[in-house]
Order: C-alpha cells, then sequence, then structure tokens
C-alpha cells in the first residue's frame, strides 16, 4: 500500500518537474531525459534502501532497458519518412513554388472581393499537402501575402487570421509529420491515418473558404473589389494552371502512391523530396548552397525530433514502471460523464497543453498515455479518436493567446500589424475549427468512411 502511494506520488512529481523546467526554460529533450533519470534514481534508491515496492525499476539494471528502447526507436522503418518529409517542406520553401503562385492566384482571383484571402487560403491547403510544416507555412504565407493584402485595403485583422488559419492546415492535411508520429505511437497504418485526415482536413479548408467569401459579402469593407482590374484571359487562366499543376502533380505523386499502394510512406516520403529538388531545378532555385542550406535545415530538425523522442522514450519508460499509465487509465475511466465524456475532457486537456507545448511533446507524451485507453478501454475507433485530437491540437495553434501560429505570423508580420489585430482576426477561424471538432466528434463517418472504402 505504501509502494502504491509513494508510486502515485512519484508519477506525480515527474510530471510537475516536466513542466516546471519548461517554464524556465530547459530544452524539451533534456527536460524529459534529466526527469526520468533522477526519478528512476529516486525509485532505485526507495526500493533498496526503505524496501519501498516501486514495480520494475529495483535496479539500475531496469532502467538500462532504455537502451533497447532506443535501438528500436532507430531500426523504425516508418521514421524514416520524417527527414524526407522535411527535406521536401523545406526544399518547396526555396523553390519559389509559394510565391509563383501567391503572383498568379493574385492576378486571377485579385479581381474579385476577397479574393486574395481566398488565394492565400488555397495556396495553404497546397503548402499542407506539399511541406507539412506550419512554423515554415505561416511564415511563408505572411512574408509573401500580407504585404499585398494590406496594399490592396484587406483588413489587417481579416488578413491575418486567413493567414495564421491557413498556414496552420499543416498539421492535419497529409503528408503531416505529426500524423505519421502519432501512427507509430499507437501502432496504426499511416496510409489509413492519411486516409481518415482527408475530408476533415478538407473541409476545414473548405469552410475558411466559405467564411471568407460570406464576411465579404455582408462587410464589403473588409475586403476592398480592386478597381479597373485587367481582364480575364484564357491565357491568364492557362498561366494559373500551370502554376498548380506542379504542387498538383507533387502531391499526387506522394499522396496517390501510398493511397493506392504503390509505395510505403518511406518510398513516398523519398519520392517527395526527390519532387522538390526536381521543382526548385525547374525553377532555376536550386543551388549548391540552397542544397547545403536545405540539408543543414533538415539535420538540425531531425535531430531536434530524435532528441525528443528519447527523451520522451526514457519519461514514457520511467512513468509506465511507476505504473502512471495504470493511474492515468483508472482516473480517465473514473469520469462521471460516459465515454464520450472521456473523449471530451481528452481533447480539453489536449487543447489547453497545446497553449504550452508543441504538438511533439504532446504526441509523444500524452497521446501513448490516453489512446490506450480510449481505443481498448472505451472501444472508440483509433483512426476516429487520433483526427479528433489532431483537429483539437490544431486548434490550440491558433488559439489566443498563446497559439503557436500567431507567434509565427506576428514575427513575419509589418510592423502596422498589432498583435490585437490577430487576436481579433483568428476568432472566427477558431470557432470554425471547434465546429469541425463537433461535427468529428458526433459524426465519426467523417473520418472513418474513406478509409473504410479503401481499406475495407
Amino acid at each position: 500500500m505504501l509502494g502504491l502511494a509513494v508510486n502515485e506520488l512519484m508519477v506525480i512529481g515527474m510530471l510537475l518537474s516536466f513542466i516546471t523546467l519548461l517554464f524556465l526554460g530547459i530544452p524539451v529533450a533534456w527536460s524529459l531525459a534529466g526527469v526520468s533519470l533522477g526519478v528512476a534514481l529516486l525509485a532505485i534508491a526507495l526500493n533498496q534502501n526503505l524496501g519501498v515496492d516501486t514495480y520494475f525499476l529495483d535496479s539500475w539494471r531496469d532502467y538500462s532497458v532504455i537502451v533497447q528502447r532506443i535501438w528500436s526507436l532507430m531500426e523504425n522503418g516508418v521514421l524514416v519518412a520524417l527527414p524526407m518529409f522535411v527535406f521536401m517542406g523545406l526544399m518547396l520553401d526555396q523553390s519559389g513554388l509559394a510565391e509563383k503562385l501567391m503572383s498568379e492566384f493574385a492576378a486571377t482571383l485579385g479581381r474579385y472581393r476577397g479574393g486574395l484571402a481566398v488565394a492565400v487560403i488555397l495556396i495553404g491547403i497546397l503548402l499542407a499537402a506539399s511541406t507539412g510544416i506550419v512554423g515554415a507555412s505561416v511564415v511563408l504565407l505572411t512574408t509573401i501575402s500580407m504585404p499585398i493584402m494590406l496594399e490592396n485595403g484587406y483588413d489587417k485583422r481579416l488578413a491575418a487570421g486567413v493567414i495564421a488559419s491557413a498556414g496552420t492546415l499543416g498539421i492535419l492535411i497529409p503528408p503531416s509529420i505529426m500524423l505519421i508520429i502519432m501512427a507509430d505511437q499507437l501502432a496504426l497504418s499511416v496510409g489509413e491515418l492519411f486516409m481518415g485526415a482527408v475530408i476533415p482536413g478538407l473541409l476545414l479548408g473548405f469552410a475558411y473558404l466559405a467564411y471568407v467569401v460570406l464576411a465579404v459579402t455582408v462587410k464589403p469593407d473588409l475586403a476592398p473589389r480592386p478597381e479597373n482590374p485587367d481582364p480575364l484571359t484564357a491565357r491568364r487562366l492557362l498561366r494559373t494552371l500551370g502554376a498548380v499543376l506542379p504542387p498538383m502533380a507533387l502531391i499526387f505523386a506522394v499522396l496517390g502512391s501510398i493511397f493506392m499502394g504503390i509505395a510505403t510512406p518511406t518510398e513516398a516520403a523519398g519520392i517527395g523530396a526527390l519532387g522538390a529538388a526536381l521543382l526548385a531545378l525547374a525553377n532555376r532555385r536550386l543551388s549548391l548552397s540552397v542544397l547545403y542550406e536545405v540539408a543543414r535545415r533538415t539535420t538540425l530538425t531531425t535531430s531536434f525530433i530524435f532528441g525528443i523522442f528519447i527523451g520522451a522514450t526514457a519519461f514514457a519508460l520511467v512513468m509506465r514502471s511507476l505504473g502512471g499509465d495504470q493511474m492515468i487509465a483508472e482516473a480517465l475511466k473514473a469520469i462521471p460523464f460516459g465515454n464520450l465524456g472521456v473523449v471530451v475532457t481528452i481533447l480539453v486537456f489536449a487543447f489547453l497543453a497545446g497553449f504550452f507545448l508543441d504538438w511533439l511533446e504532446i504526441t509523444l507524451i500524452f497521446l501513448p498515455l490516453v489512446g490506450p485507453v480510449v481505443v481498448n478501454d472505451l472501444g472508440f475507433d483509433p483512426i476516429w479518436f487520433v483526427i479528433l485530437f489532431s483537429v483539437a491540437l490544431q486548434t490550440s495553434f491558433i488559439t489566443p493567446p498563446v497559439g503557436f501560429s500567431l507567434f509565427y505570423l506576428k514575427g513575419a508580420a509589418p510592423d502596422e500589424v498589432s498583435t490585437p489585430d490577430i487576436y481579433r482576426g483568428i476568432i472566427p477561424f477558431v470557432l470554425i475549427q471547434l465546429a469541425i471538432v463537433a461535427l468529428i466528434l458526433f459524426i465519426p463517418d467523417v473520418v472513418t468512411w474513406l478509409p473504410e472504402l479503401v481499406y475495407g
């Protein structure tokens, strides 16, 4: 009985210590690994000196199993896709693709009221399906579209809301790096998870489009119609189509090869990396210096991800050894709101955690603890739960006051766009996100219909 009480206190202490170190500015990987090592040593000392049963942490040998865990992590073939998808996204940033899309879309759609905002959302959807890197997408969209929208008299709040929400679509729309890691953590098929995210991701993008069209129709001052626009010609439409076809071809090569069973996600990531380099070459943006810089940033990003992987693996090992997973499972099952209430509670915690933690830490620490409870104990579909969890997490990225995407936007926006402008502009898009969360929550077929149709 004493051992059980000590274990619970140590689990709570682990979580509080980790949160404290984060607020002190200690890097996440070091915080996770350091807390796990310190608690493991404490558990071993309690067991050996006081005879307190701390489950499996009886000696240093028990903690050393982390070596095998890390080795298994490095042998994981699915995770090989991560550096190649990161390379693809970073290379597309250098390829000039987004600038070309913005130029062509602005010339074609900018003649209509709200056309530039519609163009930003469409580019955001294409970037999400091509890069999957949220920070890069938000900064890139801010840099290339915010000045144009402000010059054309667009309301600052509308411009900020459109850019932040469109740039954050990369969390959900495949090939999302986050979904690959979530699939690995819960032993799910990456292809099925990608398939499940297609309809919710497109619904979200089209809901943004519908809101913009409705808003500028009801309140024309938000997006003035340009005076004396150039006539829309067949040549202009062909040029716009020519700008859209390359990213569409890349998306089809990557996602189509996965969905049709031609390539594994890892092989498709290689196709995407090569395709992004070819697009940069076609736009005359590929050089040795660009290749070096993209490779350097890919290495840094991958090292950062795997550093957190290793720290999270150690953290999870100690927490499970102390019975932390059982403690959390029992606490969730004790929630007096029924099975759906448990899921809503988890979504609320994920939403709040997204204010302080990046999606990577939440995916590696929080999801493996709650996922088995939702799937095994409550009987919910794992694909449905992961996509629902992802949309809730995405919502936190654009919710004031501490949504990460809002910080990315503020850092790249002109000085005339203030933080209150950003906060007020994003509110309608947060409400749209919450509506999509509710839709998925109460109509699971939004997620499960397409994977069931394709995979059975």
